[in-house]
């Protein structure tokens, strides 16, 4: 999920997201954003986001966070590493 979309961001959106009913609300969402201060990350997984991946995005960072972001899973027990290895 884009962090700064037009219409709604991506914490907003977020937001809603993890207020649904059903299984809907449990769906992985990846913060992707060039925000890379400190304290960025943890204000997207408090907003409801289950990980963070900066911009710009390198294909083996992207595909290494999906891989360890799955449903019903504490943030804690998937961390991964986003710099450039």
């Amino acid at each position: 999920m884009d962090v700064q979309m037009p219409e709604m961001g991506g914490i907003t959106a977020t937001r809603r997201i993890r207020k649904l009913d059903g299984p809907g609300a449990d769906t992985p969402i990846i913060a992707l954003t060039a925000n890379a201060m400190t304290g960025d990350r943890e204000a997207y997984l408090k907003a409801g986001m289950s990980n963070y991946a900066p911009k710009p995005l390198y294909q083996h960072v992207l595909l290494r966070t999906i891989a360890c972001t799955g449903p019903g899973q504490p943030y804690s027990k998937r961390r991964t590493r986003t710099a450039k290895t």
